[in-house]
């Protein structure tokens, strides 16, 4: 079978590729799927596990049969990778068989959202920009849809290559989202040099002219499928951990795997105390082998081994066994850690109980990441009705993130330990978070019993796990109910484990120094928001406007809505140099809120804090400005070859004559105020604070706004790019068709207000079991407060996004422009299309998701 072209000029083929075809070619991407997931030696299918689906999507003509391409692949990759999972559903429901995977294979554009975002991104700039960005675009559109929506297991491709030499490594500098990325781009240039090497092959190997009408810029493919592959493994050499000295404290940590499951069951048949008491018998005897004879420093039970709550006994039997384990604990010396319940007054908690010799609890980690349905059910989800139809729901409330215990050893030392529990563990920024609070080492409970008839499903979730001590670069002792427990190093290797469906006692010994913090500590999950911003940039070109005038010096329209006569400030020097003073202080307070809110998390929680330095850096300056150039506002109006500055009485001459716009001297684009300087028939200067400075100077000496770019794209300098950049960022000043982004009120009143009224109407109901409880509490003055109060958090809120969308499309802007100084115009247009979606629509979007969640 031969490859088709994907060159660029190949991205609308002249005819049709026969469904046949297309269709064997999906089903052989399923099947590389499928053997890719297994692990062991399939590693080695990962330069080609998407080759055949990317044939199917360059045959694609148009963006409608992409996505329907698009929609199958995903559901046959859904098939073909996860059919394990739906073998654990019908286990855990007990339904009939195949219901589980049935339900997958409807739900797979949910359960793999980032298929359709990568084919959808991926054919849009292909088409517009070449072959070379549209696997740029592609691969960002993938990772960061993983990154930005979190799939339900974590899962992402550069996990399959957890068996192979060295190549994991790489996950301390770029994550399990870098070597997706790498494995993605290594398949893009695979898939580019087969098809090169194909059509020279059917051509005789003659130079095919046609090659070099690209719109982009060329991919060497051949060099690109090995180089990648290369930096990879290059980065993992780079992470190699240093030698630690041979006197390194240890931890040694016995892991209890009873392979006891089915609790409900057995409840069933037995009684709950005689499954508890069965239980905890075998757990005692198998931790006393640890203690006595391999002299574990600390006991590690399973997720929910003790299946009640802890400490808060709910019978008096409940209590005698509270008691009992707290005995065994302090006969053992050692502290224990094991799965249990905890509650407060919101409700139960999957918990892990920290119990010492001494002293008894601790304290317990509660579960953040819990799994939908089984474990916990949304508020506006949940009723009678849904309880009759899934009685295996659960009800449990999430913890509060990551948390770092001490394990007081009986040599006096202790170990600072992250715990996480089952799908904590498939969250790198929880791992990243209790690297940071001084954790040395990782203590990972889960219960994969629900694996039971799908062990691969088992060990898919251990290499996931694994990956959290690559990241973070501490080691990790992780224990199963039935397999798969494990001792893994600081490197990600597992130095020994259990197999699925044994009872065994999982005993190992790891080295815990002060951790040396590794790249994805310090800089978090990066490559996630790193390749998103990179595909801001393509977007706006693949999906800006098309206009339908070229602009040229001579003949060049007006923007809709711009006039030459327009409403000025008219600023002495000193009203000038104290606008620009307020403005600076205004947008810089502005950025550093927006840097303390996104790596200082208290910061978020203080909110009158916040409100009291957003009035005082933000609001007043600003405000202190606006009032200023509201008492030296005038007019100023074209009149053939003359310019006319009126001015009210209280600030001088009602009428001052110009002189030429040769004499005009326009302000520094990067003073916060838009202006020129001029002078008037008295020789007197002028400050005049006025929108798009450039198009209004142009309208006056040659009667039209000035071009973007007068000479072609290959002979501009970059004088010439950076006075595009300017002058298409005016351009979109004075007459940018969306009004709803240049409207004020809009997005400093109207959308926090409609983000605020869902919150607090939420909050109402929580808080006072209505939506009108406060004001039936307290009044209504005190529930207009509220209101207000959670209005004004909203305005910070939106004011801050508005000012890191504002950043992110100037710098991608004059990037673009510097790149195709032609086309600033269009992408100007584009990106601020983007920043309007995601400001209007998306940050609705997400309080809309983040509801539905509460």
């Amino acid at each position: 079978m031969r490859a088709p072209s994907l060159s660029p000029q190949h991205t609308q083929p002249k005819g049709h590729t026969p469904i046949g075809r297309l269709t064997t070619w999906a089903l052989a991407s399923a099947a590389l799927m499928a053997v890719y997931v297994q692990g062991g030696h399939a590693w080695l299918l990962a330069p080609l596990l998407l080759l055949p689906a990317l044939w199917v999507l360059n045959a694609c003509r148009s963006w409608r049969q992409a996505l329907g391409w698009g929609w199958l692949l995903t559901v046959l990759h859904t098939a073909a990778g996860y059919h394990w999972f739906g073998q654990a559903i019908d286990h855990y429901t007990q339904g009939p068989a195949g219901l589980g995977l049935g339900v997958l294979l409807l739900l797979a554009p949910v359960f793999q959202p980032q298929w359709l975002v990568f084919v959808l991104a991926r054919h849009a700039t292909r088409q517009r920009l070449g072959a070379a960005w549209g696997a740029w675009a592609g691969m960002a559109a993938w990772v960061g849809t993983e990154w930005a929506f979190p799939k339900l297991l974590g899962d992402s491709l550069g996990h399959g290559l957890y068996p192979a030499p060295l190549l994991p490594q790489a996950a301390a500098w770029v994550g399990v989202a870098g070597l997706t990325a790498l494995l993605l781009l290594t398949n893009e240039a695979l898939a580019q040099a087969l098809s090169d090497t194909g059509r020279a092959w059917r051509g005789g190997w003659r130079p095919n002219a046609s090659r070099h009408a690209t719109r982009g810029p060329s991919l060497p493919a051949w060099a690109c499928a090995a180089l990648l592959p290369a930096l990879a493994l290059t980065l993992a050499l780079g992470s190699q951990p240093a030698p630690l000295p041979a006197n390194s404290p240890q931890l040694r940590i016995g892991m209890v795997q009873a392979n006891l499951t089915d609790y409900e069951a057995r409840r069933r048949s037995e009684g709950s105390y005689a499954v508890v008491r069965e239980i905890l018998d075998l757990h005692f005897a198998m931790s006393h082998d640890a203690v006595e004879r391999q002299q574990a420093d600390a006991v590690l039970w399973s997720e929910t081994v003790y299946p009640t709550t802890f400490n808060q006994a709910k019978s008096e039997a409940g209590a005698e066994l509270d008691r009992e384990i707290l005995g065994i604990v302090k006969a053992a010396g050692v502290p224990f850690v094991f799965g249990t319940y905890d509650r407060d007054e919101r409700g139960e908690y999957n918990a892990a109980a920290f119990v010492e010799p001494g002293p008894g609890l601790l304290s317990f980690y509660r579960k953040t990441r819990l799994f939908p349905l089984t474990e916990w059910v949304p508020a506006w989800l949940d009723g009678p009705r849904l309880q009759r139809w899934l009685p295996w729901a659960g009800r449990w409330q999430p913890g509060d993130g990551a948390r770092v215990f001490p394990l007081r050893l009986r040599d006096g030392r202790e170990v600072p330990v992250l715990p996480l529990i089952c799908r904590d563990d498939v969250d790198p920024a929880l791992a990243l978070a209790g690297a940071r609070l001084g954790a040395r080492a990782i203590v990972t409970l889960s219960n994969d019993a629900w694996f039971t008839t799908a062990p691969l499903g088992a060990r898919l979730h251990g290499a996931v796990a694994a990956f959290r001590s690559i990241e973070t670069g501490l080691p990790q002792f992780r224990v199963t109910t039935n397999g798969v427990s494990a001792v893994i190093d600081a490197r990600g290797q597992v130095l020994a484990a259990s197999r699925m469906g044994e009872r065994t006692l999982v005993i190992g010994s790891l080295p815990v120094p002060e951790p040396r913090p590794t790249l994805l500590v310090r800089w978090g999950n990066w490559v996630g928001p790193a390749v998103l911003l990179s595909l801001l940039p393509m977007l706006a070109l693949a999906l800006a406007p098309i206009w339908r005038h070229r602009w040229h010096p001579e003949g060049a329209r007006s923007p809709a809505g711009w006039s030459p006569n327009l409403t000025v400030a008219a600023l002495p020097r000193s009203a000038l140099l104290a606008v620009l003073m307020l403005r600076t202080t205004a947008r810089i307070s502005l950025l550093g809120l927006g840097a303390a809110w996104l790596w200082h998390d208290s910061f978020g929680t203080q909110f009158l804090w916040q409100l009291r330095l957003f009035g005082a850096l933000v609001l007043a300056p600003e405000g202190a400005a606006w009032f200023i150039l509201r008492a030296f506002r005038g007019r100023v109006s074209v009149q053939g070859e003359l310019a006319r500055l009126h001015l009210p009485d209280a600030v001088g001459d009602r009428d001052s004559r110009l002189l030429s716009p040769a004499q005009a001297w326009v302000w520094p684009d990067w003073w916060p105020l838009a202006g020129i300087r001029v002078a008037d028939a008295q020789g007197r200067r002028h400050w005049l604070a006025m929108p798009s400075p450039r198009l209004w100077l142009h309208a006056w000496s040659a009667g039209a706004p000035p071009a973007l770019l007068s000479a072609p794209q290959p002979a501009a300098d970059w004088h010439q790019r950076w006075q595009a950049f300017r002058c298409a960022r005016e351009w979109q000043q004075a007459g940018a068709p969306n009004r709803l982004r240049r409207a004020w009120l809009a997005q400093h009143a109207l959308l926090p207000l409609l983000m605020a009224v869902p919150a607090f109407l939420l909050h109402q109901h929580i808080a006072y079991g209505s939506w009108w409880g406060e004001a039936q509490t307290h009044g209504l003055g005190a529930y207009a407060i509220g209101l207000f109060l959670w209005w004004a958090g909203w305005v910070v809120a939106v004011s801050l996004l508005a000012a890191g969308l504002r950043v992110a499309v100037e710098g991608a802007a004059l990037l673009l422009s510097l790149w195709r100084p032609a086309d600033a115009l269009r992408s100007r247009a584009g990106l601020e299309l983007l920043r309007s979606v995601l400001l209007y629509l998306g940050l609705p979007l997400w309080l809309a998701l983040r509801l539905l969640g509460a």
